[in-house]
C-alpha cells in the first residue's frame, strides 16, 4: 500500500495561516487563498499561506519559477512581501506572548502545524483500512508535496518516500498512460454456498462476454483483454459489503472463477479485526472488469553517469537547528545511483523536492526519487507553554480520539454504529476532566466528563490495569440508556494511578424495556426505558465478565410490560468495539508519552485547556458587551416551552471585565411525569457545545470552556430530576431546546428545530432507530439550513436500499418540506419529509418535539413550521399521532414524517442575501429555489458568521 499526500499538500500549500488568534493557538486553513489572488507572495494582494512560510525559510527559491505573478502576471515571486507580512505576524505574536519570536521561527512553526494538519486524515483513513502507516512507502505527487514529505514520512514513523519524476502532473500523466477499462456490475440476492456457484458462475460468464465484445469493438485483440471477477460481499444482517475478487493462494473449492470466500475473509479481517463463522455471507453484486492493455512501454532504464553529483548553487534554507548549507540540484541533471545527503534541494519544472537534514535521495533507475528518512534533530520540548507545540498537541490529542472511532466503526456490527456514527470518543485527564475529543455527536461529549469523574469517585481512585467500566445510568453522568459508555483507565509503566482516561459512547439499538428499540414515548420511569449500569466493571483483570453482563442486559424483563434486551448478541459485538476502541487510544496514549515524557504531555493537556479556557473568557467579554450596547444591561435572559407546556428558563449574568458568565436555569418546570427529563450532564453538555460554537475558531471542546462559567440548575426540576425519573426524551429532545434558548438568549441566532424527530421500528425479534434532520434557524447574516442535523445530534440517515432490505419497509418519499423554514430577513431552514409504507406488522414509536409550540424566530423573524407526524391506514384513514406515539401499523399502512423548520431572523421586508449587505426579494412561494437563490445557504453558515460580520464593520 502507498499512502499519497498531494490531496492534502496541494490544499495546504494555498490555506491561509490564520492570525495567532487571541487564545494564543497557531492554525492553518481550513480558509485557502485559492488560485487567485493565491499566498501573499503571488502579489495579488492574498494572505500568508504555506507557501509564503516555504519561502520565508529559503525552501522555495523564486528564481527557478516563472514570472508570472502580479497584477500583470508578469513579476516574480516576492519575498519582500511575504517576509514584510511575517514581520507583522511575528510582532503581534510577541505582543500576545510578552516574549521575542523570529519570523524564522514563526513560519518554522506553521509548517510544523501545517504538517501534523496533514498527517491526521493519512492516520485517519490507513486506520479505517486496518493498515499500519509505519509499514508502508510514502508516495507523494503534486507540485508541493516534495515540500513537506520528509517531515511527514517522519511524523508517520514511515522510512521511505517515493517521489515519480513526473510527480507535480503525475495525475495527467497516469491519464495518458492508463489501459481501457470497461465494467459490467449487476445486483444479486445470493447466498454465497455451493448451491448459488452455479448461477453466479454463469452470470459471470454472461457478464465477461459483454465486456470483452465491447473492448474488440475498441479494437482490442483477445491477447490484449484481460478480465477480472468479483463479488461484492457481506455478512447476513450487517451493511458493510466488500468487493473482493478471487483469493489465487487458496487451495479451498469455490466457483469456477475461484474462491472468493477466502478473499472476503482476509480483507474483512484486515479491516475490521474479527469473522463471524457463524453468519451466512450474502452477495450484493456480482462485477466485472475488463482491461484493454495498451501498447505504451515503461520508461526506459536510463544509463549510470561516473561522475558525481554536482551542486547548482548553495543556498540557506531554515530547518529545526537554524539555517544551513543547502545544495541545489537539478533533477534531470541526476543520473541513476546518485546519492544526495540531506539537507538539499532538488528542482524540476513541476516541483521541489527538500531533502531534510538525516535523510538521503537516491536516484532510481529510471530517474524517481527514493529517500530514506532519518531520525532528524529532535527538538526537545519542555513543560513550558510553546504555541506551535500547544497547536501540534492539540492535533495529536485529536487524532487519537479520531483514531479510536475508526477502530469502533471498524469492529461495531450494528446499523446505529457502524452506518448512522451514532457514537463519541475521547480522552479525559487523571483527573476526569475532558481533554480532547473527536468531532463526532456533541450531545455525548460534553456529558461524558461527567461519567468519567462519577467512576472517579465511585472506585474511590482505585483501578488496576485491566479494568474497564461500563455506565448508562443518568445519575452517573450519563444521557439516557440505550447510550452506553465504556471507559478505560490508561496506565503508564512505574505510575501506579490512571495518567489517563479513555472512553467511548455508543447508542445500543435495543437494551431492553417496555417498547423495541429502547425509546419508550411514554415511559414515565428509568426501569422502563431498559437495562441500567451505574459503574458496572465490564473487563476486570482482563477478563471479559459476559455472564454478569447478560444478566444485567436481560434485567429489565424481570419489570411487568417490559423485556430484556432484543439483540444481546449485538450488545455484547458492540460493547467489545467499544473496548477495543478504547484499547487504542490507551495504546496510542502511551506511544505519545513515550514520545514526549508524561510531565510534558500532561503539561500540555493543561495548557489545551487552559487555551480553551482563555478562549470563552474572550468570548464571554465580546458577547456580554454586545448585550450591554444594545440593553444598558449586563445580563440577558430567555425562555422556552416543551409541547406539554413546561417552561425552560435562562438567565444569563455576564462579568465583562473578567470574562465571566453565570447561566441560571432557576425558573424552569419540575420534574415531568413523562419522559423528557434531562440529567443535569446534558444541559453541560449543551452549554459547553455552544460556548464552543460562539467562540468560532477552532479550539478542542474541552473542560475549559466550562472554567468561566457558573451553572445554576435547580433540583427537582426537568434538567436535574430525581434519580429513578424517565430520561429517554430529554437526551434527543430537551437538550435541543436547551441550546435554542442559550442562544436565544445571547442573540446569537433563532431556535432550530429543536427536535430530533426520533423513529423506532420493530417487533420483540428486531428494532430499528433513526434520528431525522430539519431545518436550522437563521442568523443575522445568514440563511438557515435546509434538511440537517442541528446542534446536538450529528448522526447519518440510513440509506433506503439498506432500510428496505433489512427492514420489512417501503421508503416512499423523502424530500425537503418547501416554506417550512421561518421568513425574515434571513429565512430559517426547511424540514424534510420522509414518508415510508410498512410491508408487515410492527411497532411504530415516536418521540419528537415541536408538534405544538413552533421554533420561534428571533428580531421580528417568523417562527418554523411546526412537526407534523401522521398514519395513514391501508384503507385511507388518517390519524395525527402528536409529538409522541407508540403504536401498532400493519402492511400497507404509512408513516408520513414532516419535521420543523427553523424560525427567520429580523423582519421579512428587510431581505438581505445572505453574507452581505444588499437588499433581494425573496418568493417564498417557490417549491425548488435554484442553488443562487437566496434561499440557498452559505458554505460556512453558523453562529459565528455573527461575529465576523460584526468585527468586519
Amino acid at each position: 500500500m502507498e499512502v499519497a499526500t498531494s490531496t492534502f499538500t496541494r490544499a495546504l500549500q494555498r490555506a491561509s495561516l490564520y492570525r495567532l488568534l487571541r487564545s494564543g493557538l497557531f492554525v492553518v486553513g481550513p480558509e485557502s487563498a485559492g488560485a487567485c489572488p493565491g499566498p501573499a507572495c503571488y502579489k495579488r494582494h492574498g494572505p500568508l499561506t504555506v507557501t509564503d512560510a516555504n519561502l520565508a525559510l529559503g525552501r522555495l527559491l523564486p528564481e527557478y519559477f516563472p514570472q508570472i505573478f502580479g497584477p500583470k502576471e508578469n513579476e516574480p515571486l516576492d519575498k519582500d512581501c511575504t517576509l514584510q507580512m511575517f514581520k507583522e505576524l511575528a510582532n503581534e505574536i510577541k505582543l500576545f506572548l510578552q516574549e521575542d519570536i523570529s519570523i524564522d521561527e514563526v513560519a518554522m512553526g506553521f509548517i510544523r502545524v501545517a504538517n501534523e494538519t496533514m498527517c491526521r486524515p493519512i492516520r485517519a483513513l490507513t486506520q479505517a483500512k486496518g493498515y499500519d502507516t509505519s509499514r508502508h512507502v510514502l508516495a507523494c505527487f503534486g507540485g508541493a508535496g516534495g515540500q513537506h514529505a520528509c517531515a511527514i514520512a517522519r511524523s508517520l514513523g514511515i522510512s521511505t518516500v517515493f517521489v515519480h519524476k513526473y510527480a507535480g502532473i503525475l495525475s495527467a500523466y497516469g491519464m495518458a498512460l492508463a489501459d481501457v477499462v470497461e465494467e459490467a456490475q449487476e445486483p444479486s440476492a445470493e447466498t454465497y454456498d455451493p448451491a448459488s456457484f452455479d448461477r453466479l458462475d454463469d452470470r459471470l460468464d454472461t457478464m465477461e462476454a459483454k465486456v470483452r465484445n465491447r473492448l474488440r469493438a475498441q479494437g482490442f485483440a483477445d491477447s490484449q483483454i484481460k478480465t477480472e471477477s468479483f463479488l461484492h460481499l457481506r455478512y447476513e444482517g450487517t451493511d458493510c459489503a466488500l468487493m473482493c475478487t478471487a483469493d489465487r493462494d487458496s487451495n479451498k473449492t469455490g466457483t469456477r472463477h475461484g474462491d472468493f470466500l477466502a478473499s472476503f475473509l482476509k480483507r474483512y479481517m484486515t479491516e475490521f479485526g474479527f469473522t463471524m463463522p457463524e453468519r451466512k455471507i450474502l452477495v450484493n453484486d456480482v462485477r466485472i472488469r475488463g482491461t484493454g492493455k495498451t501498447e505504451i512501454t515503461e520508461d526506459p532504464m536510463l544509463p549510470r553517469s561516473r561522475a558525481p553529483p554536482k551542486a547548482e548553487k548553495t543556498t540557506m534554507v531554515y530547518f529545526e537547528g537554524g539555517y544551513q548549507q543547502t545544495g541545489v540540484y537539478q533533477l534531470n541533471s541526476l543520473s541513476p545511483g546518485d546519492t544526495l545527503r540531506g539537507p538539499v534541494i532538488i528542482m524540476d519544472s513541476l516541483s521541489t523536492i527538500l531533502v531534510e537534514p538525516d535523510c538521503v535521495a537516491e536516484i532510481t533507475c529510471r530517474g524517481d526519487v527514493k529517500i530514506t528518512i532519518g531520525q532528524g534533530l529532535q527538538t526537545k520540548v519542555t513543560t513550558d507553554l510553546d504555541t506551535i507545540q500547544l497547536s501540534i498537541f492539540s492535533h495529536r490529542f485529536m487524532s487519537i480520539a479520531e483514531q479510536m472511532g475508526r477502530v469502533l466503526q471498524r469492529t461495531s456490527i450494528s446499523t446505529n454504529i457502524k452506518e448512522r456514527l451514532d457514537f463519541s470518543c475521547a480522552i479525559f485527564g487523571p483527573d476526569g476532566g475532558l481533554v480532547s475529543n473527536a468531532p463526532h455527536i456533541p450531545v455525548h461529549l460534553g456529558a461524558m466528563q461527567e461519567t468519567v469523574q462519577y467512576q472517579m469517585k465511585a472506585f474511590d481512585g482505585k483501578f488496576s490495569p485491566g479494568d474497564v467500566i461500563l455506565s448508562n445510568h443518568p445519575s452517573a453522568g450519563g444521557s439516557h440508556l440505550p447510550d452506553l459508555t465504556v471507559i478505560t483507565p490508561v496506565f503508564y509503566r512505574d505510575v501506579p494511578t490512571p495518567v489517563f482516561f479513555v472512553a467511548s459512547r455508543g447508542h445500543h439499538a435495543d437494551i431492553g424495556g417496555i417498547t423495541p428499540g429502547s425509546m419508550p414515548p411514554h415511559s414515565t420511569s428509568l426501569l422502563q426505558e431498559g437495562a441500567t449500569f451505574k459503574s458496572f466493571l465490564l473487563v476486570q483483570n482482563g477478563k471479559f465478565r459476559e455472564k454478569e453482563l447478560t444478566d444485567a442486559l436481560m434485567a429489565p424483563g424481570k419489570v411487568p410490560g417490559s423485556s430484556g434486551t432484543r439483540n444481546l448478541t449485538n450488545n455484547i459485538s458492540d460493547l467489545k468495539a467499544q473496548i477495543a476502541a478504547n484499547q487504542k487510544g490507551s495504546q496510542l496514549v502511551n506511544e505519545l508519552i513515550d514520545a514526549y515524557t508524561l510531565e510534558v504531555v500532561q503539561a500540555y493537556m493543561g495548557h489545551i485547556q487552559h487555551n480553551a479556557e482563555i478562549a470563552v473568557r474572550e468570548m464571554l467579554k465580546w458577547v456580554g458587551s454586545q448585550i450591554e450596547q444594545r440593553t444598558m444591561k449586563t445580563n440577558a435572559n430567555a425562555v422556552d416551552y416543551l409541547d406539554d407546556g413546561s417552561p425552560i428558563k435562562l438567565h444569563v449574568d455576564f462579568d465583562i471585565e473578567k470574562g465571566e458568565a453565570i447561566f441560571d436555569f432557576r425558573g424552569t418546570g419540575y420534574e415531568l411525569w413523562g419522559n423528557c427529563n434531562a440529567p443535569r450532564a446534558i444541559t453541560l453538555s449543551a452549554l459547553i457545545y455552544c460556548l464552543r460554537c460562539i467562540v468560532g475558531h477552532d479550539i478542542p471542546l474541552n473542560q475549559g470552556c466550562l472554567k468561566p462559567v457558573k451553572v445554576i440548575i435547580p433540583e427537582g426540576s426537568l434538567l436535574d430530576p430525581s434519580e429513578n425519573a424517565a430520561v429517554v426524551g430529554g437526551n434527543v429532545l430537551t437538550s435541543q431546546r436547551i441550546v435554542d434558548v442559550i442562544l436565544t438568549a445571547l442573540e446569537i441566532c433563532a431556535a432550530s428545530q429543536g427536535c430530533m424527530n426520533n423513529i423506532t421500528l420493530g417487533t420483540e425479534e428486531w428494532g430499528y432507530y433513526e434520528t431525522v434532520a430539519g431545518g436550522s434557524g437563521a442568523g443575522p447574516t445568514w440563511n438557515g439550513r435546509s434538511g440537517v442535523h442541528t446542534h446536538m445530534t450529528n448522526t447519518r440517515i440510513t440509506d433506503p436500499e439498506i432500510l428496505e432490505l433489512r427492514y420489512p419497509v417501503v421508503l416512499d418519499k423523502f424530500s425537503l418540506r418547501p416554506g417550512s423554514g421561518g421568513d425574515g430577513t434571513y429565512v430559517g431552514g426547511d424540514g424534510v419529509v420522509r414518508e415510508m409504507t410498512f410491508r408487515a406488522p410492527m411497532i411504530l414509536s415516536v418521540l419528537t418535539e415541536r408538534r405544538v409550540h413552533a421554533p420561534p424566530g428571533y428580531g421580528d423573524g417568523g417562527d418554523g413550521a411546526r412537526g407534523r407526524n401522521t398514519l395513514v391506514r391501508a384503507n385511507g384513514r388518517r390519524i395525527n399521532l402528536g409529538p409522541k406515539a407508540a403504536i401498532s401499523v400493519y402492511a400497507g399502512d404509512k408513516f408520513i414524517l414532516e419535521t420543523p423548520g427553523g424560525g427567520g431572523f429580523g423582519k421579512p421586508d428587510e431581505k438581505k442575501e445572505a453574507g452581505t449587505m444588499s437588499h433581494v426579494k425573496i418568493d417564498r412561494s417557490m417549491k425548488d429555489p435554484s442553488p443562487r437563490s437566496p434561499r440557498s445557504f452559505t458554505e460556512h453558515g453558523s453562529v459565528f458568521e455573527y461575529r465576523k460580520a460584526q468585527e468586519s464593520v
